[in-house]
């Protein structure tokens, strides 16, 4: 796992929106051949997806040939509910760049049929031949997605009961009222995320800390998904400095030389 630190969470934003246009303009991209990116909905990636945008606009890069898949979806929310996370990426990101709508893949929250549309966001996924780059976000508790403390690592796409914790976290987007956010999602699997080529993860503010610190110190296991990250051939973990205070001082001073080392590879 790679481990990135930066001093801001505008800093850990502008890195990460370089690395994915970046990665789609060096993969070119074709209508036969498609980039494939996951994103997350939340406020840990607004600010990425303000400086994609930018860099979108000044031309640097075009998303006609991205395909994206969103990571979940809460249940009982219908794609024009102003709360779904379909209307998030729409209205923070999918609006603002070139990309065909019909590229653009959310879980329908409102299905009849919870089995075959969580079935069917799978084979999706598959038919394009998987997702070559993932970016997301970590709950304060290590999920990743919705998938909360305790999902299997092994789990699929599915629907998945939300802790009291998420919910009051998320209350936010729902006036700040609990009792109006939905108790169960939709959400990529823990298999599934782990399937993507590359994974890039976002943690910013003093309550991702502890996050951070299972992250990196500690062992793999379901009680912090993001642990996870571990066992991923290319996975990167962008991180704030604020997200770093439950990170020993040697492991920070290891993870950055490590990163002068990459950085003088690469020039």
């Amino acid at each position: 796992m790679r481990v990135i630190f930066l001093d801001t969470s505008d800093h850990v934003a502008q890195w990460v929106a370089h690395y994915v246009v970046c990665r789609i303009n060096s993969f070119h991209p074709t209508i036969d051949n498609p980039f494939v990116l996951g994103l997350p909905a939340g406020r840990t990636p607004i600010k990425t997806y303000k400086n994609i945008i930018a860099l979108h606009r000044s031309n640097q890069v075009s998303f006609k040939y991205v395909v994206i898949f969103t990571m979940d979806e809460y249940l009982g929310l219908s794609h024009t509910d102003l709360k779904s996370y379909y209307t998030f990426i729409h209205t923070n990101f999918i609006d603002h760049v070139d990309i065909p709508k019909e590229n653009v893949y959310v879980l329908n929250g409102n299905t009849n049929n919870v089995k075959d549309e969580c079935q069917r966001y799978e084979e999706k996924i598959k038919l394009y031949g998987g997702i070559h780059l993932l970016i997301g976000g970590v709950g304060s508790d290590g999920h990743l997605a919705f998938n909360e403390p305790g999902s299997s690592l092994t789990s699929r796409t599915r629907l998945k009961n939300l802790s009291k914790e998420t919910r009051v976290s998320n209350a936010k987007f729902f006036n700040n009222n609990i009792d109006s956010v939905p108790k169960f999602a939709l959400t990529i699997g823990i298999a599934t995320l782990m399937e993507s080529r590359e994974i890039i993860i976002i943690a910013t503010g003093i309550n991702k800390a502890a996050a951070v610190q299972a992250a990196i110190e500690g062992n793999v296991n379901h009680m912090w998904t993001i642990s996870c990250l571990q066992l991923h051939p290319k996975s990167v973990l962008v991180c704030d400095e604020l997200s770093t205070m439950e990170l020993k001082m040697k492991t920070v001073k290891y993870f950055r030389e490590l990163e002068i080392n990459n950085q003088t590879i690469i020039m």
